[in-house]
C-alpha cells in the first residue's frame, strides 16, 4: 500500500515511516526538508501521486494562538485539498487526548482547528487522540530552563511511548476509516515533575525543578484534564521501560 506521512522527519513522523517500512508499505515522506512545503503546497501534488492513505503527524512551534491556528489551518487545508485531487481514500490525523477540554493554549487551539477541518473535509478520516509522550517532561524542561532552573507544572498525565504511537498510526492508516478513534495512552499515570526529575537523572542533566502553575501550563490543565477517556487503548510500553533507554 502506498502511504504518505506528513511531518515525516519529526519525532512521531520518522517513527511512523519506520513502522510502515517494517510492515512492507511503500512510504512517501512529506516535509519541507524532503522538498514538500505544506504551507505553500509546493510539491504536494507530485508527492501524493498514487497514494492511497495519509498520516498527518505534523507539529508546530507557534507560541501564539493566532499563529498556531493559522499554521494548522493552512497546512491542513493544503494537504486535504491535494489528497482530494489525488483520490486519497483515508486521512489519519494524530491529535491530543482531551484536546477539546483545554482553552487558551496555542498548540491545543491549533489542533482543535486542524481536527475541525478534517471532520468537515471530503476525505474519509480517522482521528487518533494520544496522551503526552514519554519525553514530554524533558521537552518542558528544555522549553522553560533558564540559568539551571526550570519551572514545571505538576500535571497528572498518562504518557505513551512515541514508538507505540507510531505503531498504532501505522496500523490504523492501513485499515478503513474509523472516524474518532479511542484515546491512546500508556499503562500508568505519572506526575510531570517526577517524570522530569527521573528523565534528567537518567540523562545526567542537572537542573533545579520548581513546581508551579505560573509557567506555560496553568490550573486549567490540572486534575484529570490530560488523562485519557474511558475505553482508551492502552499501549504496552511503560515509562520505566522507556526511561531505561535514556540512561
Amino acid at each position: 500500500m502506498r502511504i504518505a506521512v506528513a511531518g515525516a522527519t519529526g519525532n512521531i513522523g520518522a517513527l511512523t515511516v519506520a513502522a510502515l517500512d517494517r510492515a512492507g508499505h511503500d512510504v512517501v515522506g512529506i516535509s519541507r526538508s524532503l522538498g514538500v512545503d505544506l504551507l505553500t503546497g509546493d510539491g504536494l501534488d507530485a508527492a501524493l501521486g498514487g497514494v492511497e492513505a495519509v498520516v498527518d503527524a505534523t507539529n508546530s512551534t507557534a507560541t501564539g494562538i493566532a499563529e498556531a491556528v493559522e499554521y494548522f489551518s493552512t497546512t491542513t487545508r493544503n494537504l486535504l485539498a491535494a489528497e482530494e485531487r489525488a483520490g486519497v481514500r483515508h486521512h489519519v490525523l494524530l491529535s491530543i487526548a482531551g484536546v477539546d477540554r483545554v482553552e487558551g493554549d496555542a498548540h491545543y487551539a491549533g489542533k482543535q482547528e486542524q481536527a475541525r477541518l478534517v471532520v468537515a473535509g471530503a476525505v474519509p478520516w480517522t482521528i487518533v487522540p494520544a496522551t503526552q509522550f514519554h519525553d514530554f517532561a524533558a521537552s518542558v524542561v528544555q522549553w522553560s530552563e533558564h540559568d539551571g532552573i526550570a519551572p514545571i507544572a505538576p500535571l497528572l498525565v498518562q504518557p505513551i511511548a512515541p514508538a507505540d504511537v507510531a505503531d498504532i498510526l501505522a496500523e490504523v492508516v492501513a485499515g478503513a476509516p474509523q472516524g474518532r478513534y479511542a484515546d491512546i495512552a500508556g499503562p500508568d499515570q505519572q506526575d510531570l515533575v517526577d517524570m522530569a526529575r527521573r528523565t534528567n537523572d537518567a540523562r545526567g542533566h542537572a537542573v533545579k525543578l520548581v513546581p508551579t502553575w505560573s509557567g506555560m501550563f496553568g490550573p486549567a490543565m490540572a486534575g484529570d484534564v490530560l488523562l485519557p477517556c474511558d475505553g482508551a487503548r492502552i499501549a504496552p510500553t511503560t515509562f520505566e521501560d522507556w526511561l531505561a533507554t535514556q540512561r
